[in-house]
């Protein structure tokens, strides 16, 4: 008899081993190589500034208030409060103790579109990576080139402050399984330039859908919900449906969508506020071809 149960615990064991080692296998961190970045070229910085707006990344990265040319300085320090505890936003200026001044392109581009740090480790997607792996080679050369040549700063953000078992970077293995890929997320089949534009702005380096897509009890994506609307991360209020169907912006036209995106102002003259008065105030720095694609892919969403 006991025999029989030392088999068979030893079975469960061997069971449990052999699951691991598959779940970590599957999950692990998955870094593109080195030589994938390695004949990108000179990085446009003029482009990787255009870039660095159309992503927002002074929204997060700069200092709570910051104005002018403060912005352009990315100590981070910014408390990001969500359902799974609290997340502190990284230095990514160029110093390089506290910042990304000692990353090299391959680092950098594989935290944007793998989702992997510098060490190897599994990022938390409070860093839309989830977004910004739908971003061209192209484009993350550009944007760290444009990065490199930012004023320093040696503010040091504190770690993040998670509850078990949401501190267990192994566990985001799976969260990338169940719910990251660059696929588009929506199939527009009659797309012209200008709307593949604007779906190349607006589901990569814009990450709208962050705040506009509702999310699933993991904090993924609710796919057939894309750009619907959802409660704010914040905590207080609601981010609004953009799509055709929307009440808060469903009879605007895509000249209404574009001029709101330059100035601000909506068609009945009142303004952006909360933080999409921050993200206009970024998207205001595009060209107005890029505000118009994004208008044209917004009213090509199918209404939810």
């Amino acid at each position: 008899m006991v025999a029989r149960f030392v088999r068979w615990l030893l079975c469960l064991v061997g069971l449990a081993i052999i699951g691991f080692g598959t779940f970590y296998v599957v999950t692990a961190p998955s870094p593109l190589p080195a030589s994938h970045w390695a004949n990108l070229g000179d990085p446009d910085i003029k482009n990787g500034e255009m870039v660095f707006w159309a992503g927002g990344c002074t929204s997060c990265h700069a200092a709570s208030g910051a104005q002018g040319d403060a912005k352009l300085v990315l100590s981070g320090g910014l408390a990001l409060t969500s359902p799974f505890g609290t997340f502190h936003v990284p230095n990514i200026s160029p110093d390089e103790k506290a910042g990304l001044g000692n990353w090299t392109l391959a680092d950098f581009g594989n935290a944007m579109k793998r989702g992997v740090g510098k060490n190897g480790e599994h990022l938390y997607p409070s860093f839309p990576y989830g977004s910004y792996d739908r971003m061209s080679d192209k484009d993350v050369n550009d944007l760290w080139g444009f990065l490199k040549s930012l004023p320093k700063s040696d503010n040091v953000a504190p770690p993040h402050e998670l509850p078990f078992p949401f501190n267990i970077r192994l566990a985001l293995g799976g969260w990338k399984f169940l719910y990251f890929n660059d696929q588009p997320r929506v199939v527009l089949t009659n797309g012209d330039d200008k709307i593949r534009r604007g779906q190349y702005l607006v589901e990569g380096p814009g990450h709208c859908g962050e705040c506009h897509t509702p999310r699933d009890a993991l904090g993924g994506f609710i796919r057939d919900q894309w750009l619907a609307g959802a409660p704010n991360p914040e905590g207080k209020g609601n981010i609004p449906d953009i799509t055709p169907g929307s009440k808060a912006i469903g009879n605007w036209s895509a000249g209404d969508i574009a001029t709101y995106l330059e100035t601000g102002f909506t068609p009945d003259y009142d303004s952006a506020g909360g933080s999409m008065a921050e993200v206009q105030q970024n998207i205001a720095h595009l060209p107005a071809t890029d505000r118009e694609a994004i208008a044209a892919y917004l009213k090509a969403l199918p209404a939810r």
